[in-house]
Protein backbone atom coordinates (compact mmCIF):
# COMPACT_ATOMS: atom_id res chain seq x y z
CA UNK A 1 0.00 0.00 0.00
CA UNK A 2 1.70 3.31 -1.14
CA UNK A 3 1.23 5.97 1.15
CA UNK A 4 2.21 9.66 0.67
CA UNK A 5 2.96 12.12 3.93
CA UNK A 6 1.84 15.66 4.18
CA UNK A 7 3.91 18.30 6.39
CA UNK A 8 0.25 20.12 7.13
CA UNK A 9 -1.30 16.67 8.41
CA UNK A 10 1.88 15.25 9.79
CA UNK A 11 1.29 15.48 14.02
CA UNK A 12 2.76 12.90 16.88
CA UNK A 13 0.76 11.60 19.44
CA UNK A 14 1.75 9.14 22.39
CA UNK A 15 -0.48 6.70 21.47
CA UNK A 16 -1.76 7.22 17.65
CA UNK A 17 0.14 6.35 14.50
CA UNK A 18 -1.33 8.90 11.49
CA UNK A 19 -0.07 8.28 7.65
CA UNK A 20 -2.28 10.49 4.77
CA UNK A 21 -2.38 9.16 1.41
CA UNK A 22 -2.60 12.19 -0.61
CA UNK A 23 -3.65 10.51 -3.87
CA UNK A 24 -6.95 8.49 -2.41
CA UNK A 25 -7.39 11.11 0.03
CA UNK A 26 -7.11 8.83 2.91
CA UNK A 27 -6.19 9.41 6.54
CA UNK A 28 -5.03 6.37 8.48
CA UNK A 29 -5.56 6.31 12.10
CA UNK A 30 -3.92 3.54 13.99
CA UNK A 31 -4.33 3.04 17.46
CA UNK A 32 -1.06 2.33 19.49
CA UNK A 33 -2.51 2.06 23.69
CA UNK A 34 -0.07 0.96 25.86
CA UNK A 35 0.60 -1.15 28.55
CA UNK A 36 -2.39 -3.20 27.25
CA UNK A 37 -4.63 -2.91 23.80
CA UNK A 38 -7.69 -0.77 25.54
CA UNK A 39 -9.08 2.42 25.13
CA UNK A 40 -6.54 4.20 27.77
CA UNK A 41 -7.61 7.62 28.70
CA UNK A 42 -3.69 8.82 26.79
CA UNK A 43 -5.67 7.17 23.53
CA UNK A 44 -9.06 9.08 24.21
CA UNK A 45 -7.18 11.96 24.36
CA UNK A 46 -5.00 11.65 21.19
CA UNK A 47 -8.33 10.27 19.86
CA UNK A 48 -9.52 14.04 20.94
CA UNK A 49 -6.77 15.74 19.36
CA UNK A 50 -6.39 13.95 16.08
CA UNK A 51 -10.71 14.74 15.39
CA UNK A 52 -9.60 18.15 16.42
CA UNK A 53 -6.35 18.55 13.52
CA UNK A 54 -8.86 16.90 10.62
CA UNK A 55 -11.81 19.21 11.59
CA UNK A 56 -9.62 22.35 11.32
CA UNK A 57 -8.13 21.27 8.09
CA UNK A 58 -11.67 20.07 6.33
CA UNK A 59 -12.93 22.71 7.09
CA UNK A 60 -9.66 25.20 6.29
CA UNK A 61 -9.88 23.29 2.81
CA UNK A 62 -13.26 23.92 2.42
CA UNK A 63 -13.07 27.55 2.89
CA UNK A 64 -10.08 27.60 0.83
CA UNK A 65 -10.83 25.56 -2.09
CA UNK A 66 -14.17 23.87 -1.78
CA UNK A 67 -12.93 21.04 -1.18
CA UNK A 68 -11.34 18.81 1.76
CA UNK A 69 -8.03 17.29 0.53
CA UNK A 70 -8.94 14.76 3.45
CA UNK A 71 -12.29 12.45 2.11
CA UNK A 72 -11.67 9.55 4.53
CA UNK A 73 -10.54 8.94 8.02
CA UNK A 74 -9.67 5.16 8.60
CA UNK A 75 -9.08 3.92 12.26
CA UNK A 76 -6.91 0.68 12.99
CA UNK A 77 -4.72 -1.14 14.80
CA UNK A 78 -1.05 -0.79 14.64
CA UNK A 79 -0.84 -4.08 16.04
CA UNK A 80 -2.77 -6.12 13.82
CA UNK A 81 -3.57 -8.83 16.05
CA UNK A 82 -6.07 -6.95 17.98
CA UNK A 83 -8.29 -4.07 17.19
CA UNK A 84 -9.23 -2.86 20.49
CA UNK A 85 -10.13 -5.04 23.92
CA UNK A 86 -12.46 -2.12 25.30
CA UNK A 87 -11.95 -0.56 28.04
CA UNK A 88 -9.87 0.53 30.03
CA UNK A 89 -10.77 -1.88 33.10
CA UNK A 90 -7.45 -1.38 35.32
CA UNK A 91 -9.32 2.38 35.37
CA UNK A 92 -12.25 1.35 36.21
CA UNK A 93 -11.53 -1.02 39.23
CA UNK A 94 -8.86 1.96 40.88
CA UNK A 95 -12.14 4.33 40.29
CA UNK A 96 -14.74 2.16 42.21
CA UNK A 97 -12.48 0.51 44.71
CA UNK A 98 -11.85 4.46 45.96
CA UNK A 99 -15.43 5.45 45.26
CA UNK A 100 -14.00 7.89 42.74
CA UNK A 101 -17.16 8.82 40.34
CA UNK A 102 -15.88 11.90 39.21
CA UNK A 103 -13.05 10.19 37.62
CA UNK A 104 -15.54 7.51 36.18
CA UNK A 105 -17.72 9.83 34.76
CA UNK A 106 -14.74 11.88 33.36
CA UNK A 107 -13.36 8.86 31.55
CA UNK A 108 -17.33 8.25 30.19
CA UNK A 109 -17.95 11.89 28.65
CA UNK A 110 -13.91 11.84 26.84
CA UNK A 111 -14.93 8.10 25.66
CA UNK A 112 -18.14 9.33 24.38
CA UNK A 113 -17.24 13.00 23.08
CA UNK A 114 -14.81 10.72 20.77
CA UNK A 115 -17.05 8.10 19.72
CA UNK A 116 -20.19 10.87 18.71
CA UNK A 117 -17.49 13.16 16.23
CA UNK A 118 -16.36 9.85 14.81
CA UNK A 119 -20.46 9.35 14.61
CA UNK A 120 -21.44 12.32 13.32
CA UNK A 121 -18.18 12.64 10.66
CA UNK A 122 -17.46 15.98 13.02
CA UNK A 123 -20.24 17.59 10.95
CA UNK A 124 -17.39 17.44 7.83
CA UNK A 125 -17.94 15.62 4.17
CA UNK A 126 -15.93 13.45 5.06
CA UNK A 127 -16.49 9.21 5.18
CA UNK A 128 -15.18 7.12 8.44
CA UNK A 129 -13.69 3.57 8.05
CA UNK A 130 -12.81 1.02 10.61
CA UNK A 131 -10.42 -1.57 9.30
CA UNK A 132 -10.47 -4.53 12.12
CA UNK A 133 -7.40 -6.85 11.59
CA UNK A 134 -8.11 -8.52 15.20
CA UNK A 135 -10.63 -9.18 17.88
CA UNK A 136 -12.82 -6.12 19.05
CA UNK A 137 -14.89 -6.40 21.95
CA UNK A 138 -16.50 -4.19 24.04
CA UNK A 139 -15.72 -0.55 23.55
CA UNK A 140 -13.54 -1.69 21.12
CA UNK A 141 -16.84 -2.99 18.99
CA UNK A 142 -18.64 0.30 19.87
CA UNK A 143 -15.73 2.03 18.25
CA UNK A 144 -15.82 0.16 15.13
CA UNK A 145 -19.54 0.57 15.47
CA UNK A 146 -19.22 4.44 15.74
CA UNK A 147 -17.88 4.46 11.90
CA UNK A 148 -19.89 4.59 8.61
CA UNK A 149 -18.33 1.61 7.00
CA UNK A 150 -17.18 -1.60 8.58
CA UNK A 151 -14.20 -3.76 6.87
CA UNK A 152 -13.05 -7.08 9.19
CA UNK A 153 -10.08 -9.75 8.31
CA UNK A 154 -12.10 -13.10 8.27
CA UNK A 155 -10.34 -14.59 11.69
CA UNK A 156 -11.41 -11.67 13.90
CA UNK A 157 -13.98 -11.76 16.45
CA UNK A 158 -16.43 -8.92 18.03
CA UNK A 159 -19.06 -8.85 21.07
CA UNK A 160 -19.68 -7.18 24.16
CA UNK A 161 -18.37 -9.42 27.08
CA UNK A 162 -19.31 -6.96 29.23
CA UNK A 163 -22.06 -9.04 30.76
CA UNK A 164 -19.40 -11.35 32.26
CA UNK A 165 -18.91 -8.57 35.01
CA UNK A 166 -22.59 -7.55 35.24
CA UNK A 167 -21.87 -4.72 32.64
CA UNK A 168 -22.82 -3.45 29.58
CA UNK A 169 -20.68 -1.24 26.83
CA UNK A 170 -22.23 2.32 27.54
CA UNK A 171 -20.08 4.33 25.35
CA UNK A 172 -22.41 4.38 22.10
CA UNK A 173 -22.83 0.56 21.34
CA UNK A 174 -26.83 0.21 22.15
CA UNK A 175 -27.57 4.12 20.00
CA UNK A 176 -25.51 2.96 17.19
CA UNK A 177 -26.84 -0.64 16.79
CA UNK A 178 -30.35 0.34 17.43
CA UNK A 179 -30.22 2.70 14.12
CA UNK A 180 -28.92 -0.41 12.19
CA UNK A 181 -30.62 -3.82 13.85
CA UNK A 182 -34.06 -4.10 15.75
CA UNK A 183 -33.74 -3.63 19.20
CA UNK A 184 -34.43 -6.88 20.15
CA UNK A 185 -30.99 -8.15 18.42
CA UNK A 186 -29.46 -5.48 20.58
CA UNK A 187 -30.43 -6.34 23.26
CA UNK A 188 -29.67 -10.40 22.45
CA UNK A 189 -26.37 -9.55 22.37
CA UNK A 190 -25.57 -7.37 25.39
CA UNK A 191 -27.53 -9.79 26.78
CA UNK A 192 -25.41 -12.84 26.06
CA UNK A 193 -21.98 -11.93 26.11
CA UNK A 194 -21.33 -13.83 22.99
CA UNK A 195 -18.53 -13.05 20.71
CA UNK A 196 -19.84 -13.30 16.94
CA UNK A 197 -17.44 -13.88 13.67
CA UNK A 198 -16.52 -11.02 11.18
CA UNK A 199 -18.83 -13.54 8.68
CA UNK A 200 -22.11 -13.35 10.78
CA UNK A 201 -22.11 -9.68 11.48
CA UNK A 202 -21.84 -9.50 7.65
CA UNK A 203 -24.96 -11.49 7.26
CA UNK A 204 -26.24 -9.21 9.79
CA UNK A 205 -25.37 -5.85 7.35
CA UNK A 206 -23.16 -4.94 10.36
CA UNK A 207 -19.68 -5.52 8.55
CA UNK A 208 -19.27 -4.12 4.63
CA UNK A 209 -16.53 -5.92 3.51
CA UNK A 210 -14.94 -9.47 4.91
CA UNK A 211 -11.13 -9.39 4.03
CA UNK A 212 -8.83 -12.57 3.77
CA UNK A 213 -6.29 -12.77 6.68
CA UNK A 214 -3.96 -9.97 6.33
CA UNK A 215 -5.29 -7.90 3.40
CA UNK A 216 -7.20 -5.31 5.32
CA UNK A 217 -5.11 -2.67 4.25
CA UNK A 218 -6.06 -3.61 0.45
CA UNK A 219 -10.08 -4.43 0.77
CA UNK A 220 -10.00 -0.75 2.41
CA UNK A 221 -8.07 0.82 -0.37
CA UNK A 222 -10.40 -1.21 -3.11
CA UNK A 223 -13.70 -0.44 -1.00
CA UNK A 224 -12.65 3.29 -0.85
CA UNK A 225 -12.10 3.35 -4.34
CA UNK A 226 -15.78 1.60 -5.31
CA UNK A 227 -17.35 4.14 -2.83
CA UNK A 228 -15.53 7.08 -5.07
CA UNK A 229 -17.36 6.13 -7.90
CA UNK A 230 -20.96 6.92 -5.82
CA UNK A 231 -19.79 9.33 -3.29
CA UNK A 232 -22.49 11.79 -3.77
CA UNK A 233 -25.09 9.23 -3.55
CA UNK A 234 -23.64 7.23 -0.38
CA UNK A 235 -23.08 11.06 1.19
CA UNK A 236 -26.65 11.99 0.73
CA UNK A 237 -27.83 8.31 1.92
CA UNK A 238 -26.13 8.77 5.37
CA UNK A 239 -27.01 12.08 5.89
CA UNK A 240 -30.93 10.86 5.13
CA UNK A 241 -30.09 7.59 7.92
CA UNK A 242 -29.15 10.45 10.73
CA UNK A 243 -31.81 12.91 9.95
CA UNK A 244 -34.44 10.08 10.29
CA UNK A 245 -33.38 8.53 13.38
CA UNK A 246 -30.11 10.65 14.64
CA UNK A 247 -28.07 9.70 17.12
CA UNK A 248 -28.03 12.82 19.96
CA UNK A 249 -24.95 13.39 22.43
CA UNK A 250 -27.44 13.99 25.12
CA UNK A 251 -28.35 10.73 24.81
CA UNK A 252 -25.43 9.13 24.80
CA UNK A 253 -24.45 11.22 28.08
CA UNK A 254 -27.37 9.78 29.65
CA UNK A 255 -26.58 6.40 28.75
CA UNK A 256 -23.29 7.08 30.06
CA UNK A 257 -24.67 8.11 33.27
CA UNK A 258 -26.26 4.81 33.56
CA UNK A 259 -23.19 3.02 33.13
CA UNK A 260 -21.40 5.18 35.74
CA UNK A 261 -23.80 4.35 38.10
CA UNK A 262 -23.86 0.82 37.35
CA UNK A 263 -20.19 0.49 37.39
CA UNK A 264 -19.90 2.08 41.29
CA UNK A 265 -22.66 -0.68 42.24
CA UNK A 266 -20.19 -3.56 41.34
CA UNK A 267 -19.54 -6.24 43.81
CA UNK A 268 -16.58 -7.39 45.25
CA UNK A 269 -16.81 -10.51 43.14
CA UNK A 270 -17.48 -8.60 39.89
CA UNK A 271 -14.09 -6.95 40.61
CA UNK A 272 -12.22 -9.35 41.02
CA UNK A 273 -13.31 -10.91 37.37
CA UNK A 274 -12.73 -7.31 35.98
CA UNK A 275 -9.05 -7.91 37.63
CA UNK A 276 -8.67 -11.09 35.92
CA UNK A 277 -9.85 -9.67 32.36
CA UNK A 278 -6.87 -7.55 32.98
CA UNK A 279 -3.94 -9.53 33.70
CA UNK A 280 -5.33 -11.50 30.24
CA UNK A 281 -4.84 -8.21 28.93
CA UNK A 282 -1.73 -8.13 29.95
CA UNK A 283 -0.09 -11.58 28.99
CA UNK A 284 -1.79 -10.44 25.06
CA UNK A 285 -0.31 -7.31 24.91
CA UNK A 286 3.20 -8.84 25.77
CA UNK A 287 2.68 -11.48 23.69
CA UNK A 288 1.76 -8.65 21.03
CA UNK A 289 5.14 -6.77 21.37
CA UNK A 290 7.03 -10.60 21.20
CA UNK A 291 5.45 -11.16 18.07
CA UNK A 292 6.04 -7.28 16.27
CA UNK A 293 9.83 -7.55 17.73
CA UNK A 294 10.12 -11.41 15.92
CA UNK A 295 8.44 -9.54 12.94
CA UNK A 296 11.28 -6.71 12.80
CA UNK A 297 13.98 -8.63 13.40
CA UNK A 298 12.94 -10.57 10.22
CA UNK A 299 12.50 -7.36 7.91
CA UNK A 300 15.72 -6.20 9.36
CA UNK A 301 17.27 -9.59 8.56
CA UNK A 302 16.53 -9.68 4.73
Amino acid sequence: MQKTSSNSLTQFYDQLVTDFNEELGVMWCYMNPHPRPCFTPQLLNDLSGFLHVIRNKVSSDIRLTGRPTIKYVVFGSYKPGVFSLGGDLALFTECIEAADRDKLRKYMRLSSEVMYSIYTNMDLPISTVSMIRGNALGAGFEGALSCDYMIAEEQVQLGFPEVLFNMFPGMGAYSFLARRIDPVRVEKMILSGRIYTAEELHEMCLIDVVANTGFGEIEVENFIRKLDKSRNTRAAILKMRNMINPVSFEEMLNIGEVWVESAMSLSAKELKTMQRLVRSQDRMAKSLDSSESIVKMQEASR
